[in-house]
């Protein structure tokens, strides 16, 4: 099994603090649950005893009878034997109502070290009651990073260009690599959208008209790299005989991104520094689900490439804007501990007038930030000052 060091490091410091409460979020089936599991064997290896470890996984029939908050308090408590720290895992905890008021008071007796996750935003900052208001670090875990598959696949560095394509076309989604038949590998990333559908968009947040929810999807993972126009969404609709309203179109998008099918890019003015609530864009969080959804036998390996490259500055911790200035805009603007990074997208650049022009898009920038043009080249083309990076050089490094 992948050891994902990556997050492991990132939450280790936390392991022994009880007065916060750890969350992992993120894509259902993006390894979650792995990371909980690799967190209980550190802490068993640190000299943890078993009885003072406490895992419950929601989607399992074992724990159906705990369907509130005072279900939970009194089944966990019933636990407790002594006055020890108990390490509390708890697995999908938004299936169980009001979760947020007996994590918290099982946190104020500061007893437990409590980690929980979950597949939808009511695990993020948006959702979360009063109750954990302040009181928990959270960590969005993504499905495999590139530098990840490499480790699992023992891919050599001449195959890095293979595995990447073989990416764009199929994701990385952890399990979707036990399949080595495409019929079998599209079977299994199918199911999971279905039940993302099902237990989430469905069941959670009430949404019946599949159809249209999947059209949208299909024409926002075509379109994903352009400007959002919910517009051009609502008249692709309608002559497709699904109409909706303005506000239903919101409504599903919101879905989608709660769900953590796609995720909105919001637009960064660089020289009103400000950020614009409109004319966004969207990515999808796994290529895979994108492919499935998109039903296109030919894959866009340039709107992948720029997918694969959001996808990885949000791993490596970044918030991502897309840069407008002046005279157009600029991919990507990278933002942690108050550094900020441009950075240019673009699969091959090998033609000159490709080069002049995914360069010339620095010209109106006049701050000093660094500047980085990524691409499948392994010539140097760095000018002006700003760096050209082969992509692989950016996705194998952590410290980009």
């Amino acid at each position: 099994m992948l050891k994902r060091t990556y997050y492991l490091n990132k939450i280790k410091d936390f392991y022994n603090v009880n007065s916060l409460i750890k969350i992992l979020y993120g894509l259902w089936r993006s390894g979650k649950s792995v990371i909980l599991q690799q967190i209980i064997e550190e802490i068993k290896n640190s000299g943890v005893k078993d009885e003072h470890i406490i895992y419950l996984n929601f989607e399992s029939l074992e724990y159906a009878n705990i369907k509130n908050a005072l279900d939970l308090n009194d089944y966990i408590k019933s636990l407790v034997k002594d006055k020890e720290t108990y390490y509390l895992f708890l697995d999908e905890i938004q299936k169980v109502e009001d979760f947020e008021k007996a994590i918290n008071s099982l946190r104020i007796t500061n007893q437990f070290s409590i980690f929980i996750t979950g597949s939808n935003s009511k695990m993020t900052f948006l959702e979360l009651s009063t109750d954990l208001s302040g009181r928990y670090v959270s960590f969005r875990i993504n499905p495999l990073s590139f530098k990840e598959v490499v480790e699992m696949t023992n891919t050599k560095p001449e195959k890095y260009l293979d595995l990447m394509h073989d990416i764009f076309e199929w994701g990385t989604l952890p399990q979707r690599f036990i399949f080595t038949n495409n019929d079998a590998k599209e079977n299994y990333i199918r199911d999971v959208y279905d039940s993302i559908l099902l237990k989430d968009v469905v069941d959670r947040l009430g949404i019946n008209d599949i159809t249209s929810f999947n059209k949208i999807l299909q024409y926002v993972l075509n379109t994903e790299t352009r400007e959002f126009s919910a517009t051009n969404v609502l008249d692709y609709l309608d002559k497709a005989g699904s109409k909706v309203a303005t506000d239903t179109l919101y409504k599903y998008l919101d879905a989608l991104c709660s769900t953590f099918i796609i995720n909105k890019v919001y637009r960064y003015d660089i020289n009103g520094k400000a950020i614009l609530k409109s004319l966004n864009k969207f990515y999808a969080t796994d290529l895979g689900v994108k492919k499935i959804k998109t039903n296109s036998k030919e894959i866009n390996y340039s709107q992948s490439f720029e997918n694969l490259i959001y996808n990885e500055l949000v791993k490596k911790g970044y918030e991502v804007y897309i840069g407008k200035t002046k005279e157009g805009e600029i991919d990507f603007i990278a933002s942690k501990n108050k550094s900020i990074k441009y950075i240019q997208a673009c699969y091959d650049l090998t033609n000159e007038e490709t080069r002049n022009r995914e360069f010339k898009v620095f010209d109106n920038i006049d701050d000093n930030y660094p500047k980085y043009v990524i691409s499948i080249n392994k010539e140097d083309y760095s000018q002006k000052g700003i760096k050209h990076l082969n992509v692989f050089d950016f996705l194998m490094n952590d410290d980009f």
